[in-house]
């Protein structure tokens, strides 16, 4: 069973977390099911960049990500080359090294 560590952010897991996960999950439902509040504004559907993510390890085992998912991730805040939006990615066989960006493009902060 693969792994998640979701490295520390200040205010959705300020010590970090390493969690089990299923295969073929994605990676917020996988956060949101272990209390990490990774916003998602447009509930999972893939209509905006709130639950950008940077996938420091494991990025290659994960399936590419279709064309909708790389026109919303050009407009994330802190874009980089393993970027991802959870609500898409899904997790493969290995275990992956995930970020929570500091800000999204988000003026308030959603609660789910």
């Amino acid at each position: 069973m693969p792994k998640i560590t979701f490295l520390p952010h200040e205010t959705i897991c300020p010590e970090g977390a390493v969690i089990d996960a299923e295969s073929n999950e994605t990676i917020l439902n996988v956060a949101l099911a272990n209390k990490l509040s990774i916003e998602h504004a447009c509930e999972k559907s893939c209509a905006c960049t709130t639950c950008h993510v940077i996938v420091r390890e494991g990025f290659d085992s994960l399936e590419d990500a279709e064309e909708n998912e790389e026109d919303y991730l050009d407009k994330a805040w802190g874009l980089e080359p393993e970027s991802r939006l959870s609500c898409q990615a899904k997790v493969g066989s290995e275990d992956l090294v995930i970020e929570i960006p500091k800000y999204t493009i988000n003026m308030v902060s959603e609660v789910h």
